[in-house]
């Protein structure tokens, strides 16, 4: 089968598509999937570049896992015999390491039917940021009715889900964006628009009880005047946000206020949720472009550019 496979850490040149070994069902609680579509995710690319949290996993000097990708759609081929949910044919969207190549085998937990509104492409686009998003919000957050939430980042790939799963939520949502994405973010459900252009949302006096820093590119101190008494800031790149350590050390001791980061923990009960609100019309992914996979490197450039808008995805077969 074909797969982008990447031997060594640097610039986007180093993926290349290759011929390996297909994978087989070794696990009885596997499926086997005959992936059509996957997402480039930040994740990708950081692991890709080498930066020293991920080489720490992923080998000091070059990587060990060699197939980049964390989501996938497509189509199930065979199953091990303790899965339950799945059957040959079946259409299924979910999470998995080494999604970008014909064929993937991940366990049956990480996975869910694909929504009945939806294609691969967008099936694709939902898992890892949809779930960061959520959890996020849900979880760390404890958002609820009536509270005010900004998304910072909310025109990327977390924060256009962040927008409009705050929304969902019941919060008073205030999404960060550039001038080139208002409008749409606003068709998302977001409340308020702020254009980080004109304007820096922490001078403006307001408080949130909820800040989530979607793209990395603000500090849980710079957030403290923005902040409620016992607000909370949530980073979703604890791989490279800055001053990190710091900020999770003194995040605590600020007075009640707090920081926290959160990586996504991928589970078929949270895409399960994520399928319900889609087919109801509650929550749809933006895809600004979809690259054929033998243009792999150019959508790794793209991710790369820090200027997605939406999710960037891969059409594999």
């Amino acid at each position: 089968m074909k797969a982008a496979i990447y031997k060594s850490y640097g610039s986007p040149e180093v993926v290349e598509i290759r011929d390996v070994e297909k994978p087989f069902i070794t696990d009885e609680d596997r499926v086997l999937i005959k992936v059509v579509s996957a997402s480039v995710n930040k994740y990708d690319t950081l692991y890709r570049k080498g930066y020293l949290p991920t080489r720490m996993e992923n080998g000091l000097t070059k990587p060990k896992t060699q197939i980049l990708g964390i989501d996938v759609a497509g189509t199930v081929e065979a199953v091990g015999k303790n899965v339950k949910k799945f059957k040959i044919g079946d259409h299924v969207f979910g999470s998995c390491v080494g999604s970008h190549a014909e064929y993937v085998c991940p366990r049956e937990r990480f996975l869910t039917i694909m929504p009945s509104n939806a294609n691969f492409e967008e099936a694709a686009a939902i898992p890892c940021a949809a779930q960061t998003a959520l959890q996020a919000l849900r979880d760390v957050g404890k958002v609820k009715a009536g509270d005010n939430v900004l998304i910072y980042g909310s025109s990327g790939g977390v924060g256009h889900f962040a927008v409009q799963l705050a929304v969902h939520l019941g919060a008073e949502v205030t999404a960060v964006c550039s001038t080139s994405n208002i409008e749409w973010v606003k068709s998302l459900g977001a409340h308020h628009v702020i254009d980080y252009i004109q304007e820096d949302f922490t001078s403006n006096g307001k408080k949130y009880d909820v800040i989530l820093d979607a793209v990395g590119k603000r500090t849980f101190f710079s957030c403290l005047r923005s902040l409620t008494e016992k607000g909370i800031y949530i980073t979703e790149h604890p791989l490279y946000p800055k001053y990190h350590p710091i900020q999770l050390m003194l995040g605590s001791i600020i007075g009640s206020k707090k920081a926290k980061t959160h990586l996504a923990r991928p589970n078929d009960s949270d895409l399960d949720l994520l399928r319900v609100l889609m087919e109801k019309e509650k929550l749809r992914p933006v895809i600004e472009k979809c690259f054929p996979f033998n243009e792999i490197v150019n959508a790794h450039r793209h991710v790369d550019s820090g200027r997605t808008k939406g999710k960037v995805v891969l059409k594999i077969t």
